[in-house]
């Protein structure tokens, strides 16, 4: 099974800068919000889009393109995203404030990091299946 060493290290990547970028600006500007209308869309929401757009072309497209490497820095957004609040919205208020407590800067950061470590983790096998040759 071919493992695309590039790719993993573009989705672990992308979802552990999205996850900084995203603790820094909302750390300096909590109250910044996406609205529309009444509605707060939730930065989950927006990774599961990104997710699911970039998902699909990785998961349907063969071969190693400019697409896949693009398709791979989307997802691992899409992913920092959505894990970064996954335990933000299940342990608080869902608040601006609470968005700033340490249960959701930890859980986002356990998530987030749980995940890079099962991206890289992909890159095992494949350095085995390296070694003891095709």
């Amino acid at each position: 099974m071919p493992i695309h060493r590039r790719r993993v290290l573009f989705i672990a990547l992308s979802l552990v800068m999205t996850f900084v970028v995203l603790r820094a600006y909302l750390s300096l500007s909590p109250n910044s919000n996406f609205d529309v209308g009444p509605y707060n869309i939730h930065h989950l929401f927006t990774g599961l889009l990104l997710i699911v757009a970039a998902g699909i072309p990785l998961a349907v497209v063969g071969g190693q393109t400019h697409l896949h490497d693009i398709s791979a820095l989307v997802f691992g957004t899409g992913l920092g995203m959505a894990l970064d609040e996954w335990v933000y919205l299940i342990a608080t208020d869902g608040s601006d404030a609470a968005y700033l407590l340490p249960v959701s800067f930890w859980g986002g950061a356990i998530m987030v990091g749980l995940a890079a470590l099962y991206t890289l983790a992909w890159l095992w096998p494949a350095r085995r299946h390296r070694a003891n040759g095709p």
